[in-house]
C-alpha cells in the first residue's frame, strides 16, 4: 500500500473514533466466546494517565491465556487505570480508578454492556444484594451506593472526617459479616470502617495499625486486617505493619502479628476452606488461621530486596487452592502471572498486561 494512502487511512480512522461516543463505538465489536470454562479474570492496571489498562482471561483447564480480551472485542480501550474486577451473575464489572468508572461486560463474550459513572476515584464495588452495591473511593470522602441494575447512583455514605488534619477517609476493601460491611481506609488513614448495609450508615470504626491495605473473613467468621504501616513522613504517622484477627460483633482484636518497620506487606487473601491466609511481603507468606506459629514464607521473592517492581498482586482460586501471584517486572513491560498448586509446586508461567493487579476466579458451568 502507497505510504500516503495509508496516512489518510489512519487518520480518518482516528478521527472517525475519537468523534463517536463511547456506546457508539463499542458496537464495532469482534466476537469471542470463552463459553463454559473455568479461568480467572486478570486485570492489568497499565500506567497512571497512559489510557493503557487491560482485561486477560486465563484459562485454567486448557492452560490458554486471552490478552486484551476487552480491546479485541470492542475496539476500544478499557480505560486507565484497572483497579479491580468482580463477577455477578453473568456480568464482570471492572472498576476503573482514574477513568471515573466501572465498565460491565458479558462474562462469556467480554461485549460491552454498560457502565457507571459519576465516580471520583473508585477502588472496588462490593455487592450487597442484587440492587445495591458499595463503590468504595479514594478521594471522595464517601462511598457510593449505586443499583447494579440500571447503574444508577442511589446515595452516598459520608465517611469524611473533618476533624482530621488529613484527608479521612479513603476507602478501600469491603468484606461482609452478617449485616455489617468492614471497610479497610488506606492512604494515609488507620482506620476499619464498619457499615451497617441496612441502613447505609457508619455505626463504629476500629483503630489499626497504618494504612490497612487489604482484609478476609475467615471460616469463624473472624476479620483479619493487614496493614502496611505506612512510610516515614506521612500525616498519620508510620506503624510497625500487623496482621490481625478481629472478632465482627464486640470488634476486639484476637490476635496480632507485628512485622519489621521496614516492611511492607500487602494483597491478604485466603483459601477456599477459610483457613490459611497468604499475602505479599516481598516474597509470599503463609499463615493458618489457627494460629500454630509465625507466617512462613512459601515463595521466595526472585528479585533484590530493593528491586522497583516484583511481587505485585496475589489470588487463590477458592476452588482448588491454587496460587496465583502476579509479576509486575519492572512496571513499564507486560507483566507475568505464576500458577502455582496448593502445595506451591510451578504449574503454568503466563504473560499478561502492564501491572496485573487482580483476579476474579469463574466457576465452570454446565
Amino acid at each position: 500500500m502507497n505510504r500516503r494512502f495509508l496516512y489518510v487511512v489512519l487518520f480518518a480512522l482516528v478521527s472517525f473514533s475519537s468523534c463517536m461516543k463511547d456506546e457508539e463505538y463499542w458496537q464495532l465489536r469482534n466476537s469471542m466466546n470463552i463459553g463454559s470454562t473455568q479461568g480467572v479474570y486478570i486485570t492489568n492496571e497499565g500506567n497512571f494517565t497512559y489510557n493503557n489498562a487491560s482485561l486477560s482471561y486465563y484459562d485454567t483447564e486448557n492452560q490458554l491465556v486471552y490478552n486484551e480480551a476487552f480491546y479485541n472485542v470492542n475496539g476500544h480501550p478499557l480505560g486507565d487505570v484497572a483497579m479491580s474486577c468482580k463477577l455477578k451473575d453473568s456480568l464482570l464489572y471492572v472498576v476503573m480508578n482514574n477513568s471515573g468508572k466501572i465498565i460491565i461486560l458479558d462474562a462469556d463474550d467480554f461485549s460491552y454492556k454498560k457502565k457507571i459513572t459519576g465516580l471520583t476515584s473508585p477502588r472496588y464495588i462490593h455487592f450487597v444484594n442484587s440492587q445495591k452495591a458499595y463503590v468504595t473511593d479514594l478521594y471522595a470522602h464517601a462511598i457510593t451506593i449505586v443499583n447494579p441494575e440500571t447503574c444508577e447512583i442511589t446515595g452516598y455514605i459520608n465517611v469524611h472526617n473533618s476533624a482530621s488534619s488529613f484527608n479521612q477517609h479513603p476507602t478501600e476493601q469491603m468484606v461482609s459479616l452478617g449485616d455489617r460491611v468492614f471497610v479497610s481506609c488506606w492512604s494515609f488513614d488507620n482506620t476499619v470502617l464498619v457499615i451497617d448495609s441496612k441502613k447505609d450508615k457508619v455505626i463504629d470504626s476500629i483503630k489499626v495499625a497504618s494504612q490497612p491495605n487489604s482484609m478476609v473473613a475467615d471460616k469463624f467468621d473472624r476479620l483479619w486486617v493487614l496493614s502496611d504501616g505506612g512510610y516515614p513522613g506521612i500525616p498519620n504517622g508510620q506503624d510497625e505493619p500487623e496482621l490481625i484477627c478481629i472478632e465482627p460483633i464486640s470488634l476486639q482484636v484476637l490476635h496480632r502479628v507485628t512485622m519489621d518497620i521496614e516492611d511492607s506487606p500487602t494483597e491478604l487473601n485466603i483459601n477456599g476452606a477459610g483457613d490459611t491466609l497468604y499475602f505479599l511481603n516481598r516474597d509470599l507468606y503463609r499463615l493458618c488461621v489457627d494460629i500454630t506459629g509465625p507466617p512462613e514464607v512459601v515463595l521466595e521473592s526472585p528479585y533484590p530486596q530493593y528491586h522497583t517492581g516484583g511481587f505485585y498482586g496475589l489470588g487463590i482460586d477458592p476452588n482448588s487452592s491454587e496460587i496465583y501471584v502476579a509479576d509486575a517486572i519492572d512496571y513499564n513491560q507486560p507483566g507475568v502471572i505464576y500458577r502455582y498448586s496448593a502445595d506451591a509446586l510451578p504449574v503454568d508461567t503466563i504473560k499478561v498486561g502492564i501491572n496485573p493487579g487482580t483476579f476474579c476466579f469463574r466457576i465452570k458451568t454446565n
